[in-house]
């Protein structure tokens, strides 16, 4: 029997059993065509993606918008920890410095032992000591207390010397006084005297006490009276005898003289206390900001270049203040002395200026080439590309790792710490490391690392041989 439905009967060949679903004006959706799979199209993609990157913003909006202004405390803190904590490093250097040379006798005889060999030193307290012996020595009863025995041994050293009698005997006598400061003899003297008077330091420092070494009147003086006893020996050695008689001089020689010193005198006692501990506050404030801090990576390079910058600070306030020091110096100091014993007292202080800096310096230069950053990406990219083509070049030769290059590479990430704390830990028991011994330290490990990692590199794969086939 003939179908004669009409084109609008719903048993139409041509049509579908069930009418047409529109899921949008002009766009049917034939979902029971068996040619046709019932999936969406480009615009209902469109509309999903915005759907989600909506829910996404929303989201973001409700759970990270309100955690930001949770963090931004946390943030303005770990900002305040870690200027503080740089603005105390160079404090903490100075700290160290004075707790050093006051606390620790071989400490201070190192510092000051130089000043014996020094020749403006040499000059300025054989001046000092010819000018306290002069105004002992009456010179006209000077050949008549001269036995006759030693009459002709002294008119023989002081015709030598020429000019009158006055210029004669002061000549005489600071060229005794010059052959004392310059002998073997009077360092030996100045090195155990110094170790003997240590504590007069202390007494120096804080104005307190007597001693060898004292402060007054903004000056710090040592007392000559060892180096004039032995150019009294060497004038009665020489005919003149009558400086045997002279009685015991104490003369005083500055070492220090500044309007300052004063004020140095009282933040020095604050320093003595603060002592080693102020260094241990300063690295506490800047990891307390590191760890509080949203980009810590960034934080710990910035504490430590700030670190550095502040301790450069102070070094060059030590040269301006010598310039300053030395410009004020009072006429009758020699300046080539006063400068002498200023770089002296300072040279540690100069040192473990450079240490600190160099250490923060390489501390942020690891944290910078450990980060995600392109430009360390490309460092470490080198690095690795180099230890593998010599990795590569030793396994063509021959010269295999065996098992001990599968061992480290599984276990590289622990060598590397157990590799860096070693290197910290021999940072902070080296007495007193330089920025020469931090570099080297710093050098050490980045070679110990780089034999890690080419042990701990994957060999390249070996060519096959003719005729064998790849293991599946």
């Amino acid at each position: 029997m003939t179908n004669g439905a009409t084109p609008d009967h719903p048993g139409d060949p041509d049509r579908p059993d069930r009418p047409e679903r529109h899921d949008g004006p002009g766009r049917p959706h034939h979902s029971d065509h068996p040619d046709r799979p019932d999936r969406p199209d480009h615009s209902e993609l469109d509309d999903l993606r915005s759907r989600l990157a909506a829910l996404e913003a929303e989201r973001h909006a409700r759970h990270g918008g309100a955690a930001r202004p949770r963090r931004r405390p946390a943030s303005a803190l770990a900002a305040v920890l870690l200027v503080i904590g740089c603005l105390l490093a160079p404090l903490a250097v100075v700290a160290t410095w004075a707790a050093d040379l006051v606390g620790d006798t071989d400490r201070y005889v190192a510092t000051v032992a130089p000043l014996a060999g020094n020749p403006a030193v040499q000059d300025a307290a054989a001046n000092r000591a010819t000018d306290a012996l002069m105004d002992r020595i009456q010179l006209p009863t000077l050949l008549s207390d001269v036995a006759p025995k030693d009459r002709p041994l002294l008119e023989r050293a002081l015709g030598g010397l020429g000019g009158g009698l006055e210029n004669a005997v002061r000549g005489f006598v600071h060229d005794q006084a010059r052959k004392a400061v310059a002998s073997s003899a009077f360092k030996t003297v100045w090195t155990d005297a110094n170790r003997r008077i240590h504590a007069s330091l202390d007494k120096a420092l804080t104005g307190t006490g007597g001693g060898a070494v004292q402060l007054k009147d903004d000056t710090v003086t040592l007392d000559l009276a060892p180096l004039i006893e032995d150019v009294k020996k060497r004038m009665v050695d020489a005919g003149m005898t009558f400086a045997s008689h002279i009685p015991a001089i104490h003369a005083q020689f500055t070492i220090l003289e500044s309007q300052q010193v004063g004020k140095v005198k009282t933040y020095v006692r604050l320093l003595r206390i603060a002592g080693n501990w102020l260094p241990v506050l300063a690295v506490l404030l800047i990891a307390a900001g590191v760890l509080l801090s949203l980009r810590r990576r960034r934080a710990l390079v910035a504490g430590c270049l700030g670190a550095a910058v502040a301790t450069a600070v102070l070094g060059i306030g030590l040269r301006v203040f010598r310039l300053f020091y030395l410009d004020r110096l009072p006429a009758d100091v020699s300046p080539g002395a006063a400068g002498a014993v200023y770089d002296t007292l300072t040279r540690f202080l100069e040192t473990a200026v450079r240490m600190v800096i160099v250490l923060g310096v390489v501390i942020a230069l690891g944290a910078w080439l450990s980060g995600p950053g392109r430009r360390a990406g490309l460092v470490r990219g080198l690095w690795t590309d180099g230890i593998g083509a010599a990795r590569g070049t030793a396994d063509h030769a021959g010269l295999r790792t065996g098992p001990v290059g599968p061992f480290v590479r599984r276990h590289r990430a622990w060598f590397t710490w157990i590799l860096v704390a070693v290197a910290v830990l021999v940072c902070l028991l080296w007495p007193y490391p330089t920025g020469w011994v931090v570099l080297g330290i710093a050098l050490c490990l980045l070679f110990v690392l780089a034999v890690v990692e080419f042990l701990a590199a994957q060999p390249p794969p070996r060519p096959l041989r003719e005729g064998h086939a790849p293991r599946s």
